[in-house]
């Protein structure tokens, strides 16, 4: 199928199909004039890299477990990995939001004299959340950030 179908099939413009291309992502077979071909797996490969890319995976990454010859070669350890850092992700958006739920709602007279706003605060000055995560710490991590 040539690259138009592929973009009306998968949903991906057809400068994004020929970025993947060049990274490595994706192959065509041929050319009809001067459209690319791919082969019909083409559209699940397009969607392996949709859930790669989904699950916060780089284009890179995505390269590496894609394989050279078509099969996706995937790094389960990487999987696991990556599954780790989703949950870690999780668990900061949850403190944030229970800390905005709570600010919204607290009793205090204003925000600066409620402590989990304060502590919100500490975090943020501390450059602890940013892009709207907060960065964990570890134990070790903040141990020797103090010695």
């Amino acid at each position: 199928m040539d690259i138009a179908e592929v973009a009306k099939r998968s949903g991906i413009p057809a400068s994004t199909l020929r970025f993947y291309e060049e990274k490595g992502l994706i192959r065509s077979v041929g050319r009809s004039g001067l459209r690319r071909v791919f082969n019909s797996n083409v559209l699940e490969r397009l969607a392996l890299i949709a859930l790669g890319r989904a699950a916060g995976f780089s284009l890179d990454e995505m390269a590496q477990m894609l394989g050279a010859d078509g099969r996706p070669e995937i790094d389960r350890q990487l999987l696991l990995d990556k599954a780790e850092q989703i949950d870690q992700t999780i668990r900061q958006l949850t403190s944030m939001r229970d800390g905005l739920r709570h600010a919204a709602v607290c009793s205090a007279p204003s925000h600066m004299e409620c402590p989990k706003f304060r502590r919100l605060l500490g975090l943020a000055s501390r450059g602890a959340i940013s892009g709207g995560i907060t960065k964990r710490t570890s134990r070790a991590q903040r141990t020797s950030k103090a010695g």
